[in-house]
């Protein structure tokens, strides 16, 4: 693997030969919270480019595959990285995915395709025109990655110690919930907060929700609630971490109580505060959104 200096980046720009694992790189920088198209024609990637300068930080990563199937992408490439390297806000790289033709050809025949430049359908008379075409380009790479004996996961593991530096890694999807709707479906971690003090039962905190300061402050005032809140965040500061490093990018918690307007709204409020500075955390209160009481 040939690797130059990998500085901050917004913008990734990803080709390589046909079956060395593209879609299998850009899955995994999805994950890693980069905006991903594929297949991208080149002449496109300097609206990209203007798109993220002027997206004032709301977009600050996105990958680009681009496959070059004729040398007129490629001039049309060489064009575009031209036009997008001397705009201050923008920093690119690129990433050339590559393999031995022996393992390209064993690639196609297990995939039962047809190389895209092969015009008599043996992948090996595609995979040297792609091989020559790519050949100047693949000088240019700051990063080539030889996935010849690599397995999907072993490639995912290689894109996440690389890439996964410049982003929280891990999100962590918070959501609070009504028990007499039904627990959510795709919640990885559920906790049941039922047994804390019922804020329903006080008729001036009835008609309001857990975001409220009033709510809010008649949940945390309990002993029995600052107990809880004690053992549960020591249970998620040592599981969290260990979720991150096994590679899990998405975690979805679930708070809930019963009909998940006031005390799974006000914890997870609290969580969602506790861990946004480790994770990228992301807040939904299910039955607020829905409208339900």
């Amino acid at each position: 693997m040939k690797e130059k200096q990998i500085n901050e980046i917004n913008l990734l720009i990803i080709t390589g030969m046909s079956g060395a694992g593209k879609t299998v790189a850009v899955q995994k920088l999805e994950d890693l919270g980069f905006f991903c198209v594929d297949n991208l024609p080149p002449v496109l990637i300097p609206k990209f480019a203007e798109l993220i300068d002027q997206s004032g930080g709301r977009i600050e990563k996105v990958a680009l595959v681009i496959d070059l199937r004729g040398r007129e992408f490629f001039d049309s490439l060489s064009e575009s990285l031209e036009r997008i390297h001397d705009m201050e806000n923008i920093s690119y790289q690129i990433i050339f995915l590559d393999a031995s033709d022996e393992t390209l050809v064993q690639r196609y025949k297990e995939t039962r395709r047809n190389h895209p430049l092969a015009q008599h359908g043996l992948p090996l008379e595609g995979i040297r025109a792609e091989r020559k075409l790519l050949e100047e380009f693949k000088g240019l790479a700051n990063l080539i990655i030889d996935t010849s004996h690599l397995k999907p996961v072993s490639l995912k593991e290689k894109i996440s110690g690389i890439f996964g530096q410049m982003t929280h890694s891990l999100t962590v999807n918070i959501q609070s919930f009504g028990f007499k709707y039904g627990v959510p479906i795709d919640a990885d971690l559920v906790f049941d907060v039922r047994f804390l003090p019922n804020p329903h039962y006080v008729d001036t905190l009835r008609p309001k929700t857990g975001k409220d300061t009033e709510v809010s402050e008649y949940v945390f005032k309990w002993d029995v609630t600052q107990e809880f809140l004690q053992k549960l965040t020591d249970f998620l500061d040592f599981t969290l971490p260990h979720y991150q490093q096994e590679g899990k990018s998405q975690l979805v918690i679930g708070i809930g109580c019963t009909g998940g307007k006031h005390r799974s709204v006000a914890i997870t409020e609290y969580l969602a505060a506790r861990y946004e500075d480790e994770y990228n955390v992301r807040v939904t209160h299910r039955e607020m959104e829905r409208g339900l009481t």
